[in-house]
């Protein structure tokens, strides 16, 4: 004959089905506590660094070196230069300085 017959395998050993999911457990795992932790961390760090913007903190935003001069509820009031002063978005400010920045890198 030109077609052999097909026999039913045995049956499988009980418990030993969740053992082909553990990786996929493990990685999701990892995937949690290297990447979406951290993220969150940095997220609620630079969400309280923008509550805590007040008058005459020294800030980047956008690549952009200054003092803030008014703080609103969207916006805050950069001042880049002498008499010079932009508009930001709050979320585009990155970085908070520490006093006397300014001075230093000019």
């Amino acid at each position: 004959m030109l077609i052999s017959n097909a026999y039913a395998q045995g049956a499988a050993a009980l418990g030993g089905d969740w053992v082909q999911f553990l990786p996929i457990g493990v990685m999701f795992v990892l995937l949690y506590f290297m990447m979406i932790r951290p993220q969150m961390k940095r997220a609620k760090d630079h969400k309280t660094m923008l509550e805590g913007l007040q008058k005459g903190d020294e800030v980047v935003a956008g690549g952009l070196l200054g003092k803030v001069v008014k703080v609103g509820d969207g916006f805050v009031g950069v001042e880049i230069a002498d008499n010079v002063v932009i508009q930001v978005q709050k979320p585009s400010i990155t970085q908070l300085l520490p006093k006397g920045t300014i001075k230093s890198a000019s």
